[in-house]
């Protein structure tokens, strides 16, 4: 039986992402911008160091896209609409996408960030499910979604983005080769441009090349673990289970980039006291002690290095503070600051069971 045709009911994975979210969110809330040029990074400005969280796709049709410094968006899109981010408004707009996945019958949820989520499923015709979640999410939310669906959660995945926007494309394991085979490493999940440059360094271009490589090259580069796993990647092959058990944060962390380089110690000293208190108070949400802290520096003009320390659990916010402050003080005297990073590492729950601390976190 072919993609396309409807079968017995089984296990799908439905990868559901939802379109230009963060644009879509203020859009809603100002129905005057549907149709323009919509930036949303920082606190608005573009005369300040901050860069796109996202943009429309009037915006994206100038070349602005996410990671884009600001200043520079604005210059492509002289005439777009530039809003401050409202991280509160996208959570809640978030919570009413994923209350309304977990209302469909039979669905298990496993929340991936704000704007996507994987759905699991047993249905004999995975698109009208897709379709069906598409209209209970578009209904309650205003929001419109692309839905990919496969037979493995990396299948579902690579598979919405031949969806978008607001359509429905499925990637199995019968069509995967047919459709995957011939397109750069860089297009599969889980593989940016370094590792896409480290494998082409190995003759490994296509995706096919990767699911056809000689697994000793790929654990000679990549190591033991992650060379298999790049090659799985590479067949779209892994787990079709979606695993909706709570996901438990490591850490938290905050940080800043200054509208002008700073180089005071004082005032170093004073953004770091302002990002470790607003990491602590997400800590203490989580009721967990804190056993590790860090502290990220970019000196101008762009080199980046982070500090790290382990330290005794503890839950008093005093001692963490001395111990990021500390971190604080290895930063090169006298040079320029652009960014300034805190993060706190938390005792994991099995942890804490096994009597040992995490021996590394990240940022």
């Amino acid at each position: 039986m072919s993609d396309g045709e409807v079968g017995d009911e089984r296990p799908w994975v439905l990868h559901v992402d939802l379109d230009q979210f963060i644009a879509a969110v203020e859009v809603l809330r100002h129905p005057e911008l549907a149709g323009r040029p919509v930036i949303v990074g920082g606190r608005g400005d573009p005369t300040e160091r901050a860069v796109v969280s996202t943009a429309s796709y009037e915006a994206r049709a100038f070349g602005v896209g996410s990671g884009m410094p600001l200043r520079f968006a604005a210059r492509k899109v002289p005439d777009a609409v530039i809003l401050p981010v409202d991280a509160p408004h996208y959570t809640a707009a978030s919570e009413e996408v994923m209350a309304t996945l977990r209302a469909q019958p039979g669905a298990v949820v496993q929340v991936l960030g704000w704007d996507e989520a994987f759905v699991g499923i047993r249905t004999a015709d995975p698109e009208a499910s897709a379709r069906a979640l598409q209209a209970a999410v578009l209904a309650r939310t205003g929001l419109h979604c692309s839905v990919g669906i496969g037979d493995t959660l990396v299948r579902a995945k690579v598979a919405t983005g031949f969806g978008k926007p607001q359509g429905v494309y499925r990637l199995t394991a019968e069509n995967w080769p047919a459709v995957m085979g011939n397109r750069p490493t860089i297009e599969l999940w889980g593989v940016g441009s370094k590792i896409s440059r480290r494998l082409e360094n190995l003759g490994i271009r296509t995706v096919t090349d990767l699911a056809t490589a000689e697994p000793q090259a790929l654990v000679a580069e990549f190591g033991p673990r992650m060379g298999p796993w790049y090659q799985q990647l590479g067949r779209g092959a892994g787990t079709g289970t979606v695993d909706d058990t709570p996901w438990v944060a490591r850490g938290h962390g905050r940080e800043t980039t200054f509208p002008q380089n700073i180089d005071d110690p004082a005032e170093i000293e004073r953004a770091a006291r302002g990002l470790a208190t607003e990491v602590l108070d997400a800590v203490a949400a989580e009721e967990r002690p804190v056993v590790g802290v860090g502290v990220k520096v970019r000196y101008a003009p762009f080199t980046t290095k982070t500090f790290t320390r382990k330290i005794p659990p503890t839950s008093d916010r005093e001692t963490v503070i001395t111990a990021i402050l500390a971190l604080v003080a290895r930063i090169d005297p006298g040079r320029e600051l652009r960014l300034l990073g805190v993060r706190a590492e938390m005792q994991m729950p099995a942890d804490a069971r096994e009597g040992h601390t995490p021996t590394r976190g990240g940022w």
